[in-house]
């Protein structure tokens, strides 16, 4: 399926996921910290993955399951891979917001030199960018790019699309030990920042198993040290630093609700507990799916988490 959960979102409230990417994760980046794993797949041509009118039906099937109290605050384009990489987007954006929800995007910013790529997202309600670093050589061991993608091009791209977005626009910027939360680093990144003017910019650290072992998130006192450096720059900054909480929305198909939301958010083993209990069943599911390799168990930061899992 392609729409998951709702599941907690520490910015959109109740956020109804939509997998917009086919199977294994198809990407521009390979960040280090990627909850999603390794991209397999690097690349920078856009694709059809899905008819507009398939996802639409999709989500509107899903949102047909959800009791009242899981109504999403929003429909939320956060996918196995990064969603601009649809050349279906923006159709797809406009049929969805027949069902009066808000849309959202959450893209790693990595196209937005190309026209049609920044027209597509025009079309969302709200917009996440991300910006890691403006310092080249960091850029690409954080971010591991596609050859064919500059940093230059990267920021020119976000510049041009902020200027004339008209929804609500924000920033990420993932903070990891000893790649980009020195001092030097972070002032120039909260420089490009500003200049871009997002409603919130947001600073985040790993707290899902990253894709490359090893990779820790920044300590409190960088964290500290990065906030107070983006308000002394004018930014509106929150900290996304947190566990967003257990709740999640379910259809009565606990087998499919775990694979859809693990495909992109690893479950954590209190978020699963409770998933199981909203479905009325019990472990059995989840050691079933192990068994089966299609999710795989791991520990991160001394707790346990389940990821999908994909064979190449």
């Amino acid at each position: 399926m392609i729409a998951f959960g709702p599941v907690s979102s520490r910015r959109l409230g109740l956020s109804l996921g939509i997998n917009n990417i086919v199977s294994h994760k198809v990407c521009s980046y390979s960040c280090v910290y990627c909850q999603n794993g390794e991209t397999r797949y690097k690349t920078i041509t856009q694709e059809s993955f899905y008819e507009p009118e398939k996802l639409m039906e999709d989500v509107g099937q899903h949102l047909e399951m959800l009791d009242k109290l899981h109504r999403p605050d929003y429909l939320t384009f956060v996918a196995n891979g990064e969603p601009t990489l649809d050349q279906n987007l923006g159709e797809e954006i406009r049929l969805l917001k027949k069902f009066g929800i808000p849309v959202a995007v959450i893209t790693n910013a990595s196209l937005l030199h190309h026209e049609k790529i920044r027209d597509n997202l025009m079309e969302a309600d709200w917009v996440s960018v991300k910006v890691d670093t403006t310092d080249e050589l960091t850029w690409r061991k954080i971010n591991h790019p596609h050859s064919g993608i500059e940093l230059e091009n990267v920021l020119e791209g976000i510049t041009q699309f902020a200027a004339v977005y008209g929804g609500k626009l924000h920033t990420e910027t993932m903070l990891t030990d000893k790649y980009n939360n020195s001092q030097a680093q972070i002032e120039q990144t909260a420089l490009f920042i500003a200049g871009i003017n997002p409603e919130t910019a947001c600073l985040s650290i790993p707290v899902r198993p990253p894709a490359v072992e090893g990779i820790r998130p920044a300590s409190d006192e960088s964290i500290t040290m990065a906030w107070q450096l983006f308000r002394n720059a004018g930014i509106n900054t929150e900290l996304l630093t947190g566990f967003e909480g257990t709740d999640t929305g379910v259809t009565g198909n606990a087998f499919e609700d775990i694979l859809n939301i693990t495909a992109v958010h690893p479950l954590r083993e209190d978020t699963m507990t409770e998933l199981l209990r909203k479905e009325n069943t019990d472990m059995s599911v989840v050691e079933l799916l192990v068994f089966m390799r299609l999710i795989k168990k791991t520990k991160y930061k001394g707790r346990n988490y389940y990821l999908r899992s994909y064979h190449f």
